[in-house]
């Protein structure tokens, strides 16, 4: 099973899983990135998931319908175009002999899910969306910062090796403002090198896996000493692990 990213618009990624003669694809905001991808590995598409509402999220579903041939998921509590099967949590995905486990994940939209597939021979991949980024997380635009962090806790809940597929090359920029919350964490001052060598190969930082992440991304990090004080000096009024991350989510989204 190969774990592919392809590059649509300026930054996001559809991520395609196939075995050679079939894919699913994550997320697919434009078709033909997915359609080039198909065409030239001669695969058929036998799923399309999907994590949120997000016009760069569902934009290609229409067009790649005539090339579908299983079903397109989605979230339960989010307009998806339609006809698409409504999954929640607890609900499970069997495609192409995998299982993709569905979690609630709400913070970034109001009813954003997760996908897990926990792998054969390999570590498990969590398909993310927009809810966590390598070196950050997305921004709160339908839900409360104790829905996200409560989804963030859920994520950071599963395997330290789980492969991070979000959706966005924020990494860098993200790794920017992770610097500023702690300019003492060497893994962050590390993992942005490595991050640039990529970059400038013409490659994607990601996947990365929740072990990095645990290391050098602030908003799972918001227990740290050195990051509730770096919040503290941003006006949290004290040590709580929601105050501390909606107070470096409001910090992130004025970062320049």
């Amino acid at each position: 099973m190969k774990l592919v990213a392809l590059p649509a618009f300026t930054d996001n990624y559809i991520w395609m899983l196939h075995n050679g003669r079939e894919a699913v694809v994550v997320d697919p905001g434009d078709a033909a990135p997915v359609s080039a991808a198909l065409d030239a590995q001669g695969l058929q598409l036998a799923a399309i998931l999907v994590t949120h509402h997000h016009a760069d999220h569902v934009g290609g579903v229409d067009a790649l319908r005539p090339r579908l041939r299983g079903r397109v998921y989605g979230p339960a509590r989010e307009r998806i175009p339609q006809p698409f099967v409504a999954l929640e949590e607890g609900a499970q995905v069997e495609v192409l002999g995998l299982a993709f486990e569905v979690i609630d994940v709400p913070g970034h939209t109001a009813g954003h899910i997760a996908y897990v597939q926990r792998g054969v021979d390999r570590a498990p991949i969590l398909f993310c969306g927009d809810t966590l980024f390598s070196g950050g997380c997305g921004r709160l635009f339908e839900g409360t910062p104790q829905q996200m962090a409560a989804s963030l806790a859920r994520l950071n809940a599963l395997p330290a090796d789980a492969r991070v597929c979000c959706t966005h090359e924020y990494t860098l920029a993200n790794l920017r403002f992770a610097a500023a919350v702690e300019p003492g964490n060497r893994a962050i001052a590390a993992y942005t090198e490595s991050c640039l060598a990529l970059r400038e190969a013409g490659r994607p930082t990601l996947p990365s896996t929740l072990e990095t992440e645990r290391a050098i991304n602030p908003f799972l990090r918001c227990s740290e000493a050195a990051v509730a004080a770096s919040a503290r000096a941003q006006g949290a009024r004290n040590d709580d692990s929601v105050e501390i991350f909606a107070t470096l989510r409001e910090w992130k989204n004025r970062f320049r």
